[in-house]
Order: C-alpha cells, then sequence, then structure tokens
C-alpha cells in the first residue's frame, strides 16, 4: 500500500479512538516546503480540533504520541498545531524499485473501479475545418480520457456527429454555391453560409467526379450537397484529430438518431413536465434553477437544437454508462441546467453528468494577436498551428491551463528552444536521462537499492515520484489535466537540480553510481508516463541552443 493511503489511514484509526470520526477525504496530506519539516504535513488537528474540545497543538500532540507506522520514522507536532511526517530511507527508496518493475503502469489506480464512462469532446459541425477551440477541447478531452483509463475506468471517447438541422442545410446551400460559381453562374452566396476556404476546394473536387450533372437541378439535390459536403469535411476533422494524436471510439449521429426514433421516445417521456404556450411547446427546467422555461418544440412542429441534444445524452445512459462528461465551448454556460434538468426528468441521476466549460484560445506572434474568424475564413485552423509549432507544443500548452481558464498561446515560446518554454525543458530533461542510463549502461544489470542516497535533492525526487499516483487520482477526480503538467514541470526541475548536484557515474564509487542509475531510471520511466498522459512524446534525443 501507498505511505500516503497507510499514513492516512493510521489517522483515521487514530481519531477512532479519540471517538471521532474523519473521512479519507477530510485529510490533506502534503509533501513539506522544507524538509527539515518532515517529508509530508498535515492540518487535520486544525480542521478538527474543536469539536474535540483541544486546541490544533494540543490535538497534534496527541495524534503524534498515538501515531505507529512502519515506514514512518517519527511524527512531529509543532506550533501552532501542524503534523509533521519523516518518512524513513528505506520507505522513501522503495519507490525506485517499484517503478522499475511496473514500468508504464506505475501510478495505476483503481479508483474507477471498471465504471464506464462516456467522455464527449470536439464534436464540431462538419461545416468546416477545426480551429482553436476545437483543438483545445480535443487536446483536455483526449487527456481525460487517458487519465480516467489510467485510473481503473472503462472509457469511451466519443464524437456527438450534427450532421441534421440549421447548419447543415446552411452547408448544403454553401456548396451549391461554389460549386455553380464554377461553372460562372450567378448566385447570392447564402447569408449564414460558411465562406471557408475548404469548401471552394470541396466544390472543385465536387465538379471533378460528377461534372455538370448537378448544374440545373442542385437546389432540387440539396440533401446529395448535405451529405456529400458533411462526409468530406468530417473526414478532414478525422484525420487532422488523428495527427493530433487524438482518436474517438465512437461517432454518433444526430441524423442517425432523429431515424430511430429516439427522440420521439424522448418527448413522449418528458411530456409530464412540458406546458405549450404560442403553439410551441415548453419544457418546464426552472424548476431546476434555470432562468426560464426552454422551448423543445417550435409552433411550426419543428424540434429545436435542445430536444435531439436530450436524446443524445439520454441514449448514452441508456447504452449502460455510469458517468457522462462533456466538454463545451464557454458560451454554452447556460446550456448546462437545462440538459441535467432534463436527464433529471427521463430519471437519470443529473450528478452522473458532468459538463465542463473550455475557455477560449488567443494567439499571439511577435507581440501581436491573431483574430479568429471561422465564418470569414480568416481562422487560424488547428492543422496550421500544428504545422507550426508541432503536436507536443500545442498539445502541453493547451492542458497546461485549468479548463475554465483563457489561454493565450505565444507561438514564440512555444518554437523556443531552451529552459523557459516548459515542453522543451520537460522533454530535453527525459532525454538526458536516457543518455546518462546509456552512457552508464556497463553497471546494468543492477540491484535498486538507495540507502546511499540521502542528499537533499535525491530525496526531493523520491517524494515527487511517491506522489505521482496521487497527482494522477487528483487530476482525474476533479477533471483537470493541468495538474499533470504542473507535476511534470516540478519533476523535470527537481531532475535538473539532482543533476546538477550529483554527480552520477563515478567509477570510482561503483554502488553510489548504480543506486544513482536506479533513481535516473525510475525518474525517467515517471515522466515518460506523466508526459504520455497528455499525449506529448518523450524523445531519447532534443536539439538545444544550450549548453549540455
Amino acid at each position: 500500500m501507498d505511505i500516503q493511503q497507510s499514513i492516512k489511514e493510521q489517522l483515521i484509526s487514530i481519531f477512532a479512538s479519540l471517538e471521532a470520526e474523519i473521512k479519507e477525504s477530510d485529510i490533506t496530506l502534503l509533501p513539506s516546503d522544507n524538509r527539515s519539516h518532515g517529508d509530508y504535513t498535515s492540518n487535520i488537528a486544525f480542521k478538527k480540533a474543536k469539536p474535540l474540545g483541544m486546541n490544533p497543538l494540543q490535538l497534534a500532540e496527541e495524534i503524534a504520541k498515538r501515531f505507529v507506522l512502519d515506514g514512518v520514522e517519527k511524527v512531529e507536532a509543532v506550533k501552532p498545531g501542524f503534523l509533521n511526517f519523516f518518512l524513513k530511507a528505506d520507505e522513501l527508496g522503495s519507490v525506485i524499485s517499484k517503478i522499475v518493475s511496473e514500468g508504464s503502469h506505475f501510478g495505476d489506480s483503481t479508483i474507477g473501479q471498471g465504471k464506464k464512462v462516456n467522455l464527449e469532446y470536439v464534436s464540431a459541425n462538419p461545416t468546416g475545418v477545426l480551429h482553436l477551440g476545437h483543438a483545445r477541447g480535443a487536446a483536455i478531452g483526449d487527456s481525460l480520457a487517458r487519465l480516467y483509463q489510467k485510473c481503473g475506468y472503462d472509457v469511451c471517447r466519443e464524437y456527438y456527429v450534427n450532421d441534421a438541422g440549421n447548419q447543415i442545410e446552411n452547408l448544403g446551400k454553401s456548396l451549391i454555391a461554389r460549386y455553380l460559381e464554377l461553372f460562372s453562374v450567378p448566385v447570392e452566396f447564402p447569408e449564414d453560409g460558411y465562406h471557408g476556404e475548404e469548401i471552394i476546394t470541396l466544390a472543385k473536387k465536387l465538379k471533378e467526379e460528377v461534372g455538370d450533372k448537378y448544374l440545373h437541378n442542385a437546389y432540387e439535390n440539396i440533401e446529395f450537397f448535405k451529405t456529400y459536403g458533411s462526409d468530406y469535411l468530417l473526414s478532414l476533422i478525422k484525420e487532422d484529430l488523428h495527427n493530433f494524436r487524438v482518436d474517438q471510439d465512437y461517432y454518433s449521429s444526430e441524423k442517425a438518431l432523429r431515424s430511430s426514433g429516439k427522440v420521439e421516445k424522448v418527448l413522449e417521456q418528458l411530456k409530464p413536465y412540458c406546458y405549450e404556450q404560442d403553439g410551441a411547446l415548453f419544457l418546464n427546467t426552472t424548476k431546476d434553477g434555470d432562468d426560464k422555461d426552454r422551448v423543445i418544440v417550435k409552433s411550426d412542429g419543428c424540434y429545436t437544437y435542445l430536444l435531439p441534444d436530450i436524446a443524445n445524452h439520454a441514449n448514452k445512459f441508456e447504452r449502460g454508462f455510469d458517468l457522462v462528461i462533456d466538454l463545451f465551448g464557454a458560451d454554452h454556460h447556460g446550456y448546462i441546467t437545462r440538459l441535467k434538468s432534463s436527464q433529471k426528468d427521463l430519471g437519470y441521476n443529473p450528478d452522473n453528468l458532468i459538463v465542463l466549460l473550455v475557455q477560449m484560445v488567443r494567439l499571439f506572434k511577435d507581440g501581436q494577436e491573431f483574430k479568429m474568424s471561422k465564418r470569414t475564413g480568416n481562422a487560424i485552423s488547428m492543422k496550421e498551428l500544428v504545422d507550426e509549432v508541432g503536436v507536443d507544443a500545442v498539445r502541453y500548452f493547451f492542458v497546461s491551463r485549468s479548463t475554465d481558464s483563457h489561454l493565450d498561446f505565444n507561438i514564440d515560446l512555444a518554437l523556443t528552444l531552451g529552459s523557459e518554454n516548459p515542453v522543451y525543458y520537460a522533454q530535453y530533461t527525459h532525454a538526458r536521462l536516457f543518455s546518462i542510463e546509456k552512457n552508464g549502461k556497463e553497471f546494468f544489470p543492477i540491484e535498486y537499492q538507495s540507502d546511499l542516497l540521502g542528499s537533499e535533492s535525491e530525496k526531493n525526487l523520491f517524494l515527487l515520484l511517491k506522489d505521482y499516483q496521487n497527482v494522477i487520482e487528483s487530476a482525474t477526480k476533479e477533471n483537470e489535466p493541468y495538474k499533470v503538467t504542473n507535476y511534470i514541470h516540478a519533476l523535470s526541475q527537481s531532475i535538473n537540480e539532482f543533476y546538477t548536484k550529483c554527480r552520477v557515474i563515478d567509477k570510482s564509487n561503483v554502488e553510489l553510481t548504480k543506486q544513482r542509475l536506479g533513481l535516473v531510471q525510475a525518474c525517467r520511466i515517471v515522466l515518460a508516463n506523466a508526459l504520455s498522459l497528455i499525449g506529448v512524446s518523450a524523445p531519447d534525443r532534443m536539439v538545444s541552443t544550450e549548453k549540455e
């Protein structure tokens, strides 16, 4: 069992002996900022002293007196009521052999217990190429999927294709207009049409395939144009996502959902919670905190966008998912309450529907902001940015901030080959570790011991390595993959501090060399593992402008 988990369980036991009940979630156990204050510290005595009629220091002293655990050398109670835990040296160092033994599986967690999770992200309308907002959603969504899998969940990555409705209607009209223009036919471009260069390219492709077949009856065949256009653009989206290291497990179709009768089924189930007004059908969502009730069937009998989306989410629960997670753009904030309300009306637990709002990205180069406008064709696409700075940089930066925080992406920084660029710094650190291992290959195989590794920088690495699983679980529980990038940066800094202060390969001290090589190998495994969780590569060699 992990030492932090053991400490928490011992604290729970001690509180039980004091006739007080605490839960694991009550306990904050953090690595100490100052190693002279122990390896871990906790403020649990502050939280629970008052109900026990004690002051925090009294309670901390009582806990320290009762605390006995293998792997913990001593526990100190210090003013004004902190608990500091000092681990035994062999307990700290034991993480090395565990990491080497488990390899890429180190840090695997079972908190998911095989529960089925549906993660829907990107789900861009197939009316154009992916832009930066979609790219950030893709990076965050895919990283979350990797984290959930690491924590023992059964994950399905889903893309909901909006291949029906007004957007697809406008796509069909836009494609017809571009197609007719190729034959010099005067045509008025649709007011809500799509102006992207990809629509022009698509029209040229269509002309090559069918010639003038639809020249005189294009609008009568708009269904063909809608399907042709959406299928082609979806294929481009899939290609861009794959090149971004994002591959969905399941593509669901709004058109198929509508034709299956499931929308009508859901409508019938919702009717007890609906009322008619001015010929339209309203769903009562204000009862669950919405600012107003929502129209689901318009006065002309057409469905609003909301109704098929309600059916889409109900379908996910029907398919057996325990948890449904959506990543929406930040402008969908008001959508959350009505969606949760509808699932509650259908008999599902609204708490099992989690909606994460992904804030927008601003792009900067040479100190200037790029303005983006999808409809005018001036958008900076995901593909263009990836071609400019690479997949690794885009993915790392896009998950390096909290999902609900705006992100300013600095192209100049992303292209910098130096330590100020965090993704380059992490990858360079991995390459450095690989090089050290390669240079020390004559000392392998080794026994993974650590009794000679007692310096401050070595102990700091032990603590960070031991904390890896806790970081993964926290990032997963809170749906915040940025915690992984924070960990990657902290680990990289500690590795480079160790490299600066400790000579790894010293042929005059073979045993110390072997133990430090074991630590190097463990750090490399964990760093590569952490980078993989956010879809970033861990290269063995790097180009650098800095001196080794």
